[in-house]
């Protein structure tokens, strides 16, 4: 392609002095080459420039000087004439090649610099580092000029371009084609980019330190919290347990049927309590796990309440059931939505006054089954509204006890089933919901 217009070049341009020759002297024409060489210089550089000044200069003698077709000169001054052609042809050349080199350069420095900066954007914004790396493949091969070109991270390579700052191995750029990018660019390039993806390895790590030592703290804050309850919320029923079974075995109290009856209930309802404080706690522990995986099945609503209430069986009195018409069923598991109602439900009544209804209602709308519990007790402060669905969170001025499980165990089964819990405003009481996706129509 090159060696085609160089050679169009110089048959144009004798062309034209052929046009002009009856117009102008011949010896002023020559100059007219330089039209020829400049293209040719700017397009291809001096490698193909030369060429073209000395064809331009052979032309000229061979058509235009005498005696014209061929290479022989009568006069000196012709001489003379065609070398100060040459020279210009060659000084021009050279000076055109140059803005050229200078015009590309600076072309790929600009791309040097584009590449830095959106470079420097995505490995520091906090993404994930391997991701942006990624990303950064089509416009790092395309500044090196070959096909292909990724950045491995790792402290030595045996293929590929390191990447180090100072005495430290960061990675290397790896071309997998082969080819050799240009040394001048890497010498420029690959230090400011190892730089960047030694601060953006820096920053993963940092992040990961910092949370892992959140993990820590969380888990020394939920270990206290644990072990609070068991010093407390277990000890409790225990030590009633153990108290009413003394009562009953000893040998020297009298007790009348009442009283038997009455401790007998007490060892009754302390062991239910401990029981669901021991399932709360092993509940906690699988959703933390990521092992509470839900096995779903169709369900009507009003059957997983039926479920819990059953349950609660001694509170059953208390919760007045409202239901919408036309319901739609949810695909959920129902033992852990049970665990969701019954957690939801026994906190309502714990919170109420003995006297005092518990209100479970249900509607539908927007493709989803809302489960509303409102209870008539003190009520959840507005910045405690997401606070008491944390585990061992106990809503301050309650002045109840327990170990803060239930809401976090509810919250947390009914997002393993695609749903939600939180508590809504409410003028009197507490009042949470779970929403459920309801099952379409068929």
């Amino acid at each position: 392609m090159a060696a085609l217009a160089s050679a169009g070049a110089v048959a144009l341009v004798t062309a034209a002095i052929a046009v002009a020759r009856p117009y102008v002297p011949v010896l002023s024409l020559g100059v007219l080459y330089v039209f020829a060489v400049l293209p040719v210089a700017v397009a291809w550089g001096l490698a193909y420039a030369i060429p073209v000044s000395v064809a331009s200069m052979l032309a000229f003698n061979f058509f235009f000087l005498p005696p014209t077709h061929t290479f022989a000169l009568r006069d000196n001054e012709n001489w003379f004439a065609l070398a100060v052609y040459l020279v210009t042809a060659v000084v021009v050349s050279e000076l055109a090649a140059r803005a050229r080199r200078r015009a590309v350069e600076a072309e790929q420095r600009e791309r040097e610099a584009a590449l830095l900066a959106q470079a420097s954007d995505a490995l520091l914004r906090g993404t994930e580092l391997a991701e942006e790396l990624e990303r950064l493949r089509a416009p790092l091969a395309d500044v090196l000029g070959v096909l292909s070109a990724r950045v491995e991270l790792g402290p030595s390579h045996e293929h590929g371009y390191p990447l180090r700052v100072g005495t430290r191995g960061i990675g290397a750029v790896v071309v997998p084609d082969g080819r050799e990018p240009d040394s001048a660019v890497r010498d420029r390039l690959f230090p400011a980019l190892a730089a960047l993806v030694a601060v953006a390895v820096d920053r993963d790590e940092l992040q990961r330190e910092a949370l892992e030592a959140e993990t820590l703290r969380r888990s020394d804050a939920a270990k206290t919290a644990l072990l609070r309850a068991v010093s407390h919320d277990l000890r409790s029923p225990l030590t009633a347990i153990d108290a009413a079974a003394s009562g009953l075995q000893s040998e020297t109290l009298r007790l009348r049927d009442d009283d038997r009856r009455a401790l007998l209930a007490t060892i009754r309802v302390e062991s239910a309590r401990l029981a669901r404080l021991v399932e709360n706690l092993l509940d906690l522990s699988r959703l933390q796990a990521g092992a509470a995986q839900p096995r779903p099945e169709l369900w009507p609503p009003e059957e997983l309440i039926a479920q819990a209430l059953d349950e609660l069986a001694e509170a059953n009195t208390r919760v007045v059931l409202e239901l919408d018409d036309g319901v739609l069923p949810v695909r959920v598991d129902a033992a852990q939505i049970e665990r969701v109602l019954v957690n939801l439900i026994e906190n309502a009544l714990k919170y109420s006054p003995p006297d005092a209804p518990v209100r479970v209602a249900v509607e539908g709308g927007d493709g989803e089954v809302r489960l509303h519990v409102i209870d008539g007790g003190p009520g959840i402060a507005p910045a405690e509204r997401d606070r008491v669905f944390e585990p061992f969170h106990r809503a301050a001025g309650t002045g109840t006890r327990g170990a803060g499980l239930g809401l976090a165990i509810a919250r947390g089964f009914a997002q393993a089933n695609g749903g939600r819990v939180w508590a809504e405003p409410a003028e009197r009481g507490a009042h949470l919901v779970v929403a459920l996706p309801a099952e379409p129509r068929a």
